[in-house]
């Protein structure tokens, strides 16, 4: 059996490995053939990364994908939400949503940090066809909006250890 590193080993069913059979960077080009974003969410995109690096409150922006056209975009109220409460309170029981979170904290040396981070909630109730949608989004969505860090998220309960997450760092 060849060897390779762990990022790069696909075992097939035969138990052996297949490096032709790896995806390559076509992937994130079959996304973005797929999946679409028009200009007005890209330049909303950027300026909500480029205002919140210095916020002084959280914010956080809901972003979804049209199952008719596959076109990510804010939903449907555009709102910029301003505590993770808000954001629990507005996530639906069973469809999946991209949060862009910009949360500014203290580090322990006393300095002042803004995370911004991707929040991929998928509730477990969640239908299958949709879970495959976000799923197939999910990397273009993290490159696009240029985050951080990406945490995954099952319900709005989960919102709550995200300034744990946030505090201890990259991981």
């Amino acid at each position: 059996m060849t060897q390779s590193s762990p990022e790069t080993a696909t075992i097939w069913g035969d138990g052996e490995y297949n490096p032709q059979l790896q995806p390559g960077p076509d992937v994130q080009a079959s996304e973005a053939r797929l999946y679409k974003f028009s200009q007005e969410t890209k330049d909303h995109l950027r300026k909500f990364r480029l205002t919140t690096s210095r916020a002084k409150d959280p914010q956080a922006v809901i972003y979804m994908i049209d199952k008719k056209t596959y076109e990510i975009r804010q939903d449907d109220g555009k709102t910029v939400y301003k505590s993770l409460e808000e954001i629990g309170d507005d996530l639906p029981d069973h469809s999946p949503r991209y949060i862009l979170l910009s949360y500014p904290l203290t580090l322990p040396d006393g300095r002042m940090s803004v995370p911004y981070v991707l929040l991929y909630y998928l509730p477990t109730t969640c239908n299958a066809d949709m879970r495959m949608i976000y799923a197939g989004a999910k990397e273009l969505v993290r490159n696009t909006s240029e985050v951080g860090r990406v945490f995954d998220i099952e319900s709005a309960e989960d919102l709550e250890e995200i300034p744990v997450k946030l505090a201890s760092g990259p991981s």
